[in-house]
């Protein structure tokens, strides 16, 4: 199984499809506050996330919380557009973490610096846009490691 981690993001139809991504995928969804949006009951249910309830999710107070609970051992991918190393030359395992940040501002350059054998990106031609939309990003990723992986 893979994690899903979006850090901060603001976008609730972006968390929403990332959601139903892990749903279809067998994925765990990790989300990181501050979120740029509420995530009651009543506003999932007024997006139409009827599926919502079956997405296994874990909702972090801060990165800090996040980032203890992650075993030295596990893997953690960052997926910037200021990496070198495309997505596809990862060698994904199972259990990974696949991070993503904010629509706005991506991961924090600190967190880059900290690690920067594990950045990634996905190529795209150069000068035609600033970045992917979060969603289609995480669809990217997360499907390019279910391939190395093995999907059943």
């Amino acid at each position: 199984m893979f994690n899903i981690v979006m850090v901060h993001p603001e976008i609730p139809h972006n968390t929403g499809a990332a959601g139903r991504l892990a749903l279809a995928t067998g994925a765990r969804l990790h989300l990181v506050k501050p979120l740029g949006f509420d995530i009651d009951e009543k506003t999932v249910k007024r997006a139409g996330l009827d599926y919502w309830k079956d997405v296994d999710l874990v909702i972090w107070e801060s990165w800090d919380a996040f980032y203890a609970s992650v075993a030295d051992t596990s893997r953690m991918f960052l997926l910037t557009t200021k990496a070198t190393k495309n997505h596809w030359d990862a060698k994904f395992q199972n259990g990974d973490y696949l991070l993503f940040g904010r629509e706005t501002k991506g991961l924090d350059e600190s967190l880059i610096e900290a690690h920067p054998e594990t950045a990634i990106k996905i190529p795209m031609v150069e000068g035609s846009t600033r970045s992917l939309n979060l969603a289609t990003a995480v669809a990217i990723v997360l499907y390019e490691g279910m391939r190395q992986v093995g999907m059943e």
